[in-house]
């Protein structure tokens, strides 16, 4: 149902079973897949792709342009994926021509309230982004992250997959895989053990991260050194691989 105080661009595409809320605005070239639920007073600007069975709760802004002062209203895009949930007052821009020309947000994210992603975000999946967290510009997010609330992300940081940020940190280092930041500034205090068991990983897994954590943080290893010690680390799941490609793959220095 499109309520009938709702204004709908002539080039929006929206899938015939959304719902639109009252006095929700929806710009040139928004497209809105099947399912979604838009609730009132929601404004959703293009070039805008969203994607099916998503709900975007009231006074949130969605695709409006870059807060950037090289932006030049070149048309940046933005692209959500499936079932994810936006609360009230979240604000996602556009990406900038400087960054790739794209934010990216995944699937079955719960976006939580007052939440701010910025230009040239890329959010994998599954993740929770609580209460006033907030992202500068070009952060990556990959999966089943947890950013407690009020934890702020300065720009162009990696936030490597099943991280958590305890409520109020701000990251100004790039977050490996697994591992529990908090602080201002953020500090490494161990790894994300309970948020692992809760996503069935087994002991055998659990007491190989660990290791991986003593190796990177309580060794006194430069990066390079810890990286050949978790090669050696026998894991027949590969639940390292992706700690291992993080580290290989970062510049400008992980959290320590």
């Amino acid at each position: 149902m499109i309520h009938n105080t709702a204004i709908i661009d002539p080039s929006a595409v929206i899938a015939d079973n959304v719902s639109i809320g009252a006095y929700s605005i929806i710009g040139a070239d928004v497209e809105i897949g099947s399912g979604c639920d838009i609730k009132s007073h929601v404004v959703i600007n293009g070039p805008t792709k969203i994607g099916e069975d998503n709900k975007i709760f009231q006074f949130s802004s969605i695709g409006e342009e870059p807060q950037d002062k090289k932006y030049a209203n070149e048309p940046t895009t933005l692209e959500i994926g499936n079932n994810n949930l936006i609360r009230e007052n979240v604000t996602i821009n556009r990406g900038t021509v400087q960054g790739g020309g794209l934010t990216k947000i995944g699937d079955n994210n719960w976006i939580m309230t007052y939440v701010h992603i910025a230009h040239d975000c890329i959010i994998g999946s599954d993740n929770i982004l609580a209460n006033n967290a907030s992202l500068a510009g070009h952060v990556i997010v990959d999966d089943f992250v947890i950013l407690g609330g009020f934890t702020l992300v300065s720009q162009f940081k990696h936030i490597g997959s099943h991280a958590f940020s305890a409520m109020a940190s701000v990251i100004s280092r790039h977050i490996p895989p697994y591992v529990l930041v908090s602080g201002h500034m953020a500090k490494p205090i161990g790894m994300n053990v309970e948020g692992l068991r809760r996503r069935g990983f087994s002991d055998v897994q659990i007491k190989n991260v660990r290791q991986a954590y003593k190796l990177i943080y309580r060794k006194s290893l430069r990066v390079e050194e810890a990286e050949l010690k978790l090669l050696e680390i026998t894991q027949e799941d590969h639940e390292l691989d992706c700690l291992i490609t993080f580290l290989q793959e970062q510049e400008g220095g992980i959290i320590r």
